[in-house]
């Protein structure tokens, strides 16, 4: 107990003066008057000591000022031996004391600690022997001055000069760059002689969460902990961030701290009473704890070991700061000598790598075919990054398959020519489709027994019209692809790219000069069908107007119905040659989209029947049955009506064309999403899929299938197309069963 505390204790009631010490009050002279002032009211501690005959010694009183520094009440401690009210260590030094002063048989001074109620205090203390009628000594008188904060000053001055000779010591060995563990070994060590503690530890916090003690020293009976997994189950963040700001815990007493009870409970597992934890900061970065601990009773931690365990958590922090700092130097100049390795080697395949560029270059330069140029650029670079296997997939044209089209190897299997479908590998090609690189491992079992783990890395080939496939390089062996090989591999991707465009190109213009022959032949074929197209009417009028001239030169005709047959004919075929030479003007412009603001919105249920209407007369004269089935309910269309009802015309009167007698034509409109579906079907007439492909070229006709040999321009169906096209709509034309059927669509608006 410090003098504070002591000063805190309730003053007891003085006892009545000692009689057994200055007899009745009627027998006090003047000098016991004073000596019995000076007992009950003198600073001093005054203690009275009994020396019995057997050696023994029992305590009689103790005087006001000696109540109130130890805590006992006189009343208390008469009758008791020192072993009643000191520790077994205390009592026996206190008795030694007694007995020299009775040996000797004179007064003795001495200085002594003790403890009284778990607080250890100072006392200088001065004997005094009272002797009887016999000359016996016995009673002993003490005298005694408090003197713990003088002790404790000492004892701080000589902690202080221990602390600042070790922290010189460990600055010296920090200086010196010893290994971390010896220093944190050599610091606890000191750390728990200085203490005087049962244990002195570091505690270290590590990135991966596994925390562990690193250093020990220890005489606590419970043994060591440092091959031990502990682990706080009360330790959470909000501790750790105390710490982190710099804080410590002090605690006396485990049971008396007012901790959690989970923490109590596993301080006592480690058998400690008392503890003191100080922080590590390391760069504002907690790195661990210094905690020092008394097992087996409690311990008031003084301000003077407090600051030593701070001293020494800042030069734990200062080692580990220079360790790293060192680890740190060496591991630089590593990666500087293997750097300088690594730049050689990289020098020498960079010029390696330009001439492999320069080759592919030249031979994109001088050559059309990709295959070539693709199987040159795959092998060379497979043995320039020291792989086993390079190969080159391409896409279809809706990028869902990839082929292997050109592969190096230097061991089976061959995959030229497998193909994937991407939907199948999406962790693979959802990457390349856009663009980005794919670099990997994979375990390919089956590969080679020896050779299990591959590394892998793919670069899309593209250019700005799309991507177009992916080079893939392998190595059998588990070494990733550094920085600058990767960068080889995406340029001679994108060489890749341009030797695989320019050969499409050329692919292209071949083709292209191939449909323009086969364009020019068609223009030829189409001008000689237009010729005798137009041959025909003219050679009709031509032999009419020969005729009618001939009847004109006889003075009186004879019969004046062939005149009004001749102009028939005359009128006929000028009509068909006029509506010829409108529909080629029709087929060959070239249109402009369709104007939104002339469109009418129409109701087709009531625009249509009377179209239809129309062909009956015809479809009956022909023994053709007409049907008309519109839904109901169906949206307004827009539409040009010019142009929508010669489609209409135009189609139907196709059918009616082609349809057998008994047969029956079926005129259809429904809703189908949000498309308007107008269906024009006849039975009695299947044509084949060679004949449905031409169906609406110009001058086709379906052979031997005209059963009521209808005329016409040969343009009709062509027109159609065009014209339907040209409203945003579609046509098509199907035929199964026995029937053909046209569809015609239009979108709603």
């Amino acid at each position: 107990m410090n003098i504070n505390q002591s000063e805190s204790i309730v003053e007891m009631k003085p006892l009545s003066p000692p009689y057994f010490l200055f007899g009745t009050d009627a027998d006090k002279s003047s000098s016991e008057q004073f000596l019995l002032s000076i007992y009950d009211s003198g600073q001093a501690s005054i203690f009275v000591v009994d020396v019995l005959e057997d050696g023994d010694f029992r305590y009689v009183a103790l005087n006001p000022t000696h109540e109130r520094w130890i805590g006992i009440r006189s009343d208390e401690l008469k009758g008791k031996r020192p072993e009643d009210i000191l520790s077994p260590t205390d009592a026996a030094r206190v008795r030694q004391h007694y007995s020299d002063c009775v040996r000797f048989g004179k007064t003795i001074s001495y200085e002594q600690c003790l403890q009284f109620q778990g607080v250890k205090t100072w006392w200088s203390t001065t004997l005094t022997p009272l002797r009887d009628g016999n000359s016996r000594i016995y009673r002993l008188i003490g005298t005694s001055s408090h003197i713990t904060p003088a002790k404790q000053g000492k004892v701080i001055d000589r902690l202080g000069q221990q602390r600042a000779q070790l922290v010189e010591e460990i600055a010296q060995k920090i200086g010196q760059s010893p290994e971390l563990e010896t220093i944190l070994s050599q610091i606890v060590q000191q750390a728990r002689n200085l203490l005087d503690s049962d244990r002195v530890l570091v505690y270290r916090f590590l990135a991966d969460g596994k925390d562990t003690i690193v250093a020990e020293a220890t005489v606590a009976a419970s043994g060591s902990l440092l091959d031990k997994n502990i682990t706080d189950p009360c330790f959470s963040s909000k501790n750790r961030d105390r710490y982190k700001r710099g804080g410590i815990q002090v605690i006396e007493d485990i049971y008396a701290a007012g901790l959690h009870p989970c923490q109590i409970d596993f301080l006592a597992s480690l058998q400690v009473r008392a503890n003191l934890v100080v922080p590590i900061i390391v760069q504002q970065e907690l790195w661990g704890l210094l905690i020092a601990q008394h097992c087996g009773k409690p311990h008031q931690w003084q301000d003077s070991e407090i600051d030593l365990l701070k001293h020494l958590a800042t030069q734990i922090a200062i080692a580990a700061q220079q360790t790293e700092l060192q680890q740190q130097v060496e591991q630089l100049k590593a990666e500087i000598e293997l750097q300088r390795h690594n730049y050689t080697a990289q020098l020498q395949k960079i010029q390696e790598f330009q001439a492999l560029t320069r080759r592919i270059t030249e031979t994109i330069r001088d050559n059309v075919d990709a295959s070539q140029v693709l199987a040159t650029a795959i092998s060379q670079l497979a043995e320039l990054l020291e792989s086993d296997r390079c190969h080159i997939e391409l896409y279809d044209r809706d990028c869902t398959i990839a082929t292997i089209a050109y592969e190096y190897s230097n061991s089976p299997p061959f995959c030229e020519g497998l193909s994937k479908t991407v939907a199948d590998f999406p962790e693979v090609y959802q990457r390349l489709l856009e663009k980005q690189p794919l670099h990997s491992l994979e375990i390919l079992p089956e590969w080679q027994p020896k050779l299990r783990v591959i590394t892998q890395t793919a670069y899309p080939i593209f250019d700005a019209q799309g991507i177009i496939g992916n080079l893939w390089v392998i190595r059998a062996r588990q070494q990733p692809f550094d920085q600058w090989e990767n960068c080889m591999v995406a340029q001679i991707a994108n060489e890749c790219a341009i030797a695989l465009r320019k050969s499409r190109l050329h692919e292209v213009i071949q083709s292209q000069a191939k449909e323009l022959e086969t364009s020019d032949r068609l223009n030829s074929q189409f001008l000689r069908t237009l010729a005798q197209q137009l041959r025909t009417p003219i050679t009709s009028i031509s032999l009419a107007a020969q005729t009618l001239e001939g009847l004109l030169t006889i003075e009186k005709l004879a019969d004046k119905d062939i005149v009004s047959q001749l102009l028939q004919i005359l009128y006929s075929e000028c009509g068909r040659g006029s509506k010829l030479i409108h529909d080629l003007l029709t087929l060959t412009q070239n249109q402009t989209p369709c104007d939104r603001q002339t469109l009418i919105a129409i109701d087709i249920q009531t625009w249509l029947p009377p179209i239809v209407e129309s062909f009956r007369e015809v479809t009956a004269c022909q023994r053709q049955h007409l049907k008309l089935d519109i839904e109901t309910a169906l949206p307004a269309l827009e539409t040009d009506l010019t142009e929508l009802e010669r489609i209409v015309t135009e189609l139907l009167s196709h059918v009616c064309k082609y349809t057998p007698a008994g047969e029956t034509i079926t005129v259809s409109v429904q809703l189908i999403a949000d498309m308007m579906q107008i269906s024009f079907h006849n039975s009695g007439l299947e044509i084949s899929a060679k004949q449905r492909a031409r169906i609406f070229e110009p001058f086709y006709h379906i052979a031997k299938n005209d059963p009521w040999k209808h005329s016409g321009t040969g343009l009709e169906l062509a027109l159609v197309q065009k014209m339907v096209r040209h409203l945003g709509g579609t046509i098509h034309v199907e035929s199964v069963a026995g029937g053909t059927t046209f569809i015609v669509k239009f979108p709603i608006a």
